[in-house]
């Protein structure tokens, strides 16, 4: 049974370098996370400093269950110290870390104060655990890390820790060890991120719950929509707005003059948005966005990716004919590429474009209401970069003032 053990679970480790999947008829390969990067460098480091003796490759096991054999780079160590580095590999999924190094320094010596950082011990072994260049800092509450504690959540935290406890029995060890984790590009990839948005300052985080990156996956968006939505509520606010994009987040600033501390971008996906803002027990949200992607809502599409669904076409003709529209009025939206396209067509007849709209716009928040049910209040604005407001539900402008008027000050 042991050798079938070892046979099966080294199958797993080849299973990795071959392990795929297909999304929109493409073939994309897994990557792994900074989490787990920080492992390896960092029990490759204290294998390397409790041993003496240069270490190329290290095993590295995933909470996914997958062990992953991972190179070592950047090697340098002393009687005193080790450092050492793994490159983040993303697989195919379009990540702004891929390709950077993370670096892991194991020593005896511990300059930092404890409560910098994270501790684990047991009986005869001690592990610190700290962040250097690159690793942000925790400065606003809701997320996994304390306020003031490094952004390294608690899985890659747990991984680290039981590797290096491992090389400590490997050798024997008993007493004390100082692990800092460090990216020398972290400050400046964290531009690029939502970190600074979710008050992680100073550079990236040390994530991951499986120890792998999955291509093209829409977990990592959502999770990162719950926790922003998360931070909001814990910071006091009742009532939110909601926005697609940078189309929607520009419009509230420049049009409706609204710090964009009361909004979350939820990207494409409206209806996912909605259940977490009822879970996170928000009382309001406003949605406001683009009628080139909002329009969708009015068929009931809550996933507005248009590799989803779409009907945007098909919601203007319908609306169009039942406002009076002809039939070659009619065929003419349908064979339309854009929404602008759609809604100049209508305005070739004087106000159907606004009873269209007035239509769109109330089937559009019939659907929002029922998606977030009876504990949450939902209201939205539509409008395009060209018109403006192209409609507004009822209570929309209401409960903008409702948002507006919240103390945000928890929120700097």
């Amino acid at each position: 049974h042991k050798r079938i053990f070892k046979i099966i679970k080294g199958l797993w480790v080849f299973a990795m370098e071959e392990m795929y999947v297909y999304k929109n008829q493409k073939k994309l390969r897994w990557g792994y996370t900074t989490g787990t990067c920080g492992t390896a460098a960092s029990m490759a480091a204290a294998l390397m400093l409790l041993g003496q003796k240069r270490v190329g490759q290290v095993k590295v096991s995933t909470p996914k269950g997958l062990d992953l054999d991972l190179e070592i780079e950047e090697i340098r160590f002393t009687k005193e110290q080790a450092v050492c580095a793994v490159r983040k590999d993303s697989g195919d999924d379009p990540d702004v870390t891929n390709g950077i190094a993370i670096y892991s320094r194991v020593s005896f010596r511990d300059d930092k104060p404890e409560t910098e950082g994270y501790i684990w011990e047991n009986e005869v072994i001690r592990l610190h655990l700290t962040a250097g260049e690159g690793v942000g800092i925790v400065t606003k509450p809701g997320l996994a890390c304390e306020v003031g504690k490094p952004a390294i959540n608690p899985v890659p935290r747990e991984m680290i820790f039981t590797h290096v406890e491992r090389a400590c029995r490997q050798y024997g060890f008993q007493g004390s060890l100082h692990i800092e984790i460090f990216i020398p590009q972290g400050i400046e990839i964290s531009k690029k991120t939502f970190n600074p948005r979710m008050g992680i300052k100073g550079g990236i985080s040390l994530l991951g719950t499986s120890g792998m990156v999955e291509p093209m996956s829409e977990k990592a968006l959502t999770d990162t929509i719950q926790l922003e939505l998360h931070q909001k509520h814990v910071a006091g606010l009742k009532s939110m707005i909601l926005t697609p994009g940078n189309y929607g987040e520009s419009f509230l600033r420049d049009e409706l003059n609204v710090n964009l501390d009361y909004a979350v971008k939820c990207s494409n996906f409206i209806g996912d948005s909605l259940d977490m803002a009822v879970q996170e027990n928000i009382e309001e949200v406003l949605l406001v966005g683009h009628g080139g992607k909002l329009i969708k809502l009015a068929a009931g599409v809550m996933n507005t990716h248009s590799s989803v669904a779409d009907g945007r076409m098909e919601t203007l003709a319908a609306w169009g004919g039942a406002c009076g529209a002809g039939p070659e009025l009619i065929r003419e939206i349908l064979e339309s590429v854009t929404v602008d396209q759609g809604l100049k067509l209508l305005e070739t007849v004087p106000g159907l474009r606004e009873k269209v709209m007035e239509q769109v716009v109330r089937r559009a928040w019939e659907h929002l209401t029922l998606r977030a049910g009876e504990s949450m209040k939902v209201e939205c604005i539509l409008f395009t970069n060209e018109r403006g407001i192209l409609g507004m539900s009822p209570g929309a402008m209401d409960m903008l003032k409702r948002i507006l008027a919240q103390d945000m000050t928890k929120l700097d």
